[in-house]
């Protein structure tokens, strides 16, 4: 039976989807609450994991333990690195990098984790031709699939943010979705980062954030809420 995982960096990310959740049960493990419950006819796990890289990982493997997910998406914000994403755009994760991880001075290449075959952890083909297409349904025409890059920072300035295009050619950037990632391709779970760009990752990024939070966030929980319909619809076929 499918059971979806679904992790959210802060409040505001999760909020609507909990408000959603039907026969709720909650318990809490290493700091966090896991919420279980029924979200549009699909049984799901919800949790709330905090900021960051490891945080993130920590929850994700506690999904995997303790919940039995058979998916993994990842749901938040993030932050433009592309021209074309402007505020409000979604984004649909292709794979997902560090921009942050340098074993370079021992032969690695930027970002790769030593012990991991490979730099980029890929989505799950259908559940990322399935979160696109929840995505063109909550804002047609505004979608777009590509890299994640990850990492503990909050991109605020124009050099650092052409520097993790140049690195990492990713297309948004965030602080979580990465561990995520690289959790579910220990596990060999299916896993998707959906992100609803909040701010553009440079100079403007701290006037931008505050504002448009919230929008992003709930925007991309309408995207969450969609891809747990198809998934419920592709299990019953």
């Amino acid at each position: 039976m499918t059971k979806l995982g679904i992790i959210g960096a802060m409040e505001q990310e999760v909020e609507t989807l909990l408000e959603a959740l039907r026969e709720q049960t909650s318990w809490q493990k290493a700091g966090s609450t896991f919420y279980e419950g029924i979200l549009e006819e699909l049984p799901v796990a919800i949790v709330q994991c905090g900021v960051g890289k490891v945080n993130a990982a920590v929850c994700a493997q506690i999904l995997c333990d303790h919940c039995h997910v058979t998916h993994l998406v990842n749901t938040g914000i993030a932050g433009s690195l592309c021209a074309e994403l402007d505020i409000g755009d979604l984004v649909v994760s292709r794979d997902a990098m560090y921009h942050d991880f340098d074993c370079m001075k021992f032969g690695y290449p930027f970002g790769k984790v030593p012990g991991m075959d490979t730099v980029a952890f890929p989505a799950d083909q259908s559940l990322m031709e399935a979160a696109y297409a929840a995505a063109e349904q909550v804002n047609p025409g505004h979608a777009r699939i590509g890299r994640v890059a990850s990492g503990d920072q909050f991109v605020a300035s124009k050099a650092v943010k052409e520097q993790i295009i140049a690195r990492t050619q990713g297309i948004c950037t965030e602080m979580e979705g990465a561990a995520i990632a690289q959790t579910a391709y220990r596990n060999r779970l299916p896993f998707v980062i959906l992100r609803a760009i909040s701010d553009k990752a440079d100079d403007s990024a701290q006037m931008d954030y505050p504002t448009f939070e919230r929008i992003a966030a709930h925007r991309c929980a309408q995207v969450t809420r969609s891809l747990a319909r198809q998934l419920k619809a592709a299990g019953q076929k």
